[in-house]
Parts: C-alpha cells; sequence; structure tokens
C-alpha cells in the first residue's frame, strides 16, 4: 500500500492524539517500555537463528494481508517453526485506523498478538471496510472475540503513551530506511523488499542475505 509518507506521519499523529483524553493518557503516563509489555518487540522463532527477518505492515493495508493469507503460512511452517529464522512484527500503520488496531493487538495478551493479527488481516472487509457501520466498532467486536473487554478496548484506543510509541517507532523506520509502501521486509538487515511476494520470492531473499 503506497502512501505520502510525511502526510501519514503527520497527519496521522496529530488526529489521533488529539482524539484522547488527557485524564486517560495521564493515568497511564507511568507505564514505561521498561516495565510495560505492550512496548516489547513482538517476535516468533528462534532467538539464536542466524537469520533475522523483519516485516513493518499496516493492519488496513491489503497487501499485507495478501502475505499474511499465502505466503505467511509457508515461512510459519517452513522457517520460523523449524528455528531457522527469527521474525519480528514491526509496526508501521498506513492510516488511523491501522495505529488503532496496532494498538489493540499489542494490549492484547503477547501469546495471542500472532493470532489477532492474523485474523485482522484476513478480515478486512469485516471492520476495516465495512460501509454500513462503524470500523471502530467493528474492530472493538473483533477484540472482544480476542478476550478484550469492552472497557479496557475503551482505554485502550485512547493510551496517548502507546500511540505515540507506535508513531515515534513508524517515524524512525521511515527515517532510517525511507519505506515508501508496506508491506516491508528487512533481511539481516541487508536486503530490503517493499513488496507482497510469494514463499519462493522469500526464500530467495533469505538466500541473499545470508
Amino acid at each position: 500500500m503506497a502512501f505520502s509518507r510525511r502526510s501519514l506521519l503527520v497527519t496521522t499523529g496529530t488526529a489521533l492524539l488529539g482524539a484522547a483524553t488527557s485524564s486517560l493518557a495521564h493515568a497511564q503516563s507511568a507505564a514505561t517500555p521498561a516495565t510495560d509489555s505492550r512496548f516489547a518487540p513482538r517476535v516468533l522463532g528462534n532467538p539464536n537463528a542466524k537469520i533475522v527477518v523483519e516485516e513493518w505492515f499496516s493492519l488496513t493495508c491489503i497487501h499485507c494481508a495478501h502475505f499474511a493469507e499465502n505466503t505467511f503460512p509457508q515461512v510459519k511452517k517452513n522457517l520460523i517453526d523449524t528455528g531457522k529464522i527469527r521474525y519480528v512484527f514491526r509496526d508501521f500503520p498506513t492510516d488511523q485506523l491501522a495505529t488503532l488496531a496496532a494498538m489493540v493487538a499489542r494490549s492484547l495478551p503477547t501469546d495471542r498478538y500472532e493470532a489477532f493479527v492474523l485474523s485482522l488481516l484476513a478480515s478486512l472487509d469485516r471492520w476495516a471496510y465495512v460501509r454500513d457501520s462503524s470500523p471502530v466498532d467493528a474492530l472493538k467486536k473483533m477484540a472482544a472475540f480476542a478476550g478484550m473487554p469492552g472497557d479496557t478496548f475503551d482505554k485502550t484506543i485512547a493510551d496517548q503513551s502507546l500511540m505515540q510509541f507506535i508513531l515515534n517507532q513508524q517515524t524512525d523506520a521511515q527515517n532510517k530506511y525511507h519505506f515508501d509502501s508496506t508491506p516491508t521486509f528487512r533481511f539481516n538487515d541487508k536486503v530490503q523488499v517493499s513488496n507482497d511476494m510469494s514463499y519462493d520470492e522469500f526464500v530467495k531473499h533469505l538466500s541473499d542475505a545470508s
């Protein structure tokens, strides 16, 4: 999903931060990356694997959804579960709704993160692109299915500290790697690919990075 980098980061951050209430932000300001699991990396696979693959993705991106549905299952089975690679999920929301979804995903127990993310990407038409109802309300229902109470959801999407963390991570990655679309992959911090890809293409990039 292509986007205008600067306009996205500025518009998304300003609009979302303005929507959050100051009281909730103050109440949750004590949470820091050092003590709050929501700020921890979301990683799968062997921590000692020789190859690390990072995926920057947006939870409303149709290309990210295509990769998640068609390629990631093979990557998980053949490469992650066998200990050949370490896989790191990186938030790179391309719109306001994707930012809220990333916040919700990070606020679930870490063992539910992968399943929830894959569920969101597999059902974009039922929450992100619904026409007759609110996408945020639909996201709230998805979160409820994953075990998040409604009041927790409301507090989560109003949490400025978590929101700012995600936006800061996004800005840092953009400044460092100059992304122009999602999904973007980096293989061993050597090879960068901004493209949905087949499993065979994925494996080829692993070879190039090893």
